[in-house]
């Protein structure tokens, strides 16, 4: 199982991004798929999560201003994220609670995309 993250880029303050993030390889199905965020020197924080059945829950940072959702079909998860500042800065990392097919059985891992780098300029 992979995650593919994309949709990063460079942009000013009060701009938008799309990122994207999408599962692939023996998936049964995929619980909850979120977005995390780490600058230099911090821990990785949540930004925001998105359940199977599409409830979510964002950090106080970013309420008002992205919106995470999900296509099932697709085992993609995306965050809209708009009205951009500086602060936004960071790599976002997406993450997945996936129930994975093996010859052993079914088995739920957490995995992690590559990450991908987001800047916004003043």
């Amino acid at each position: 199982v992979q995650l593919q993250a994309s949709g990063g880029g460079l942009v000013q303050a009060g701009e938008s991004l799309r990122l994207s993030c999408a599962a692939s390889g023996s998936i049964v199905s995929i619980n909850i798929m979120g977005w995390y965020r780490q600058v230099p020197g911090k821990e990785r924080e949540l930004v925001a999560v998105v359940t199977s059945g599409g409830s979510t829950n964002y950090a106080d940072s970013v309420k008002g201003r992205f919106t995470i959702s999900r296509d099932n079909a697709k085992n993609t998860v995306y965050l809209q994220m708009n009205s951009l500042k500086p602060e936004d800065t960071a790599v976002y990392y997406c993450n997945a609670d996936i129930r994975k097919a093996t010859t052993g059985g079914v088995y739920e891992h957490n995995y992690w995309g590559q990450g991908t780098q987001v800047t916004v300029s003043s």
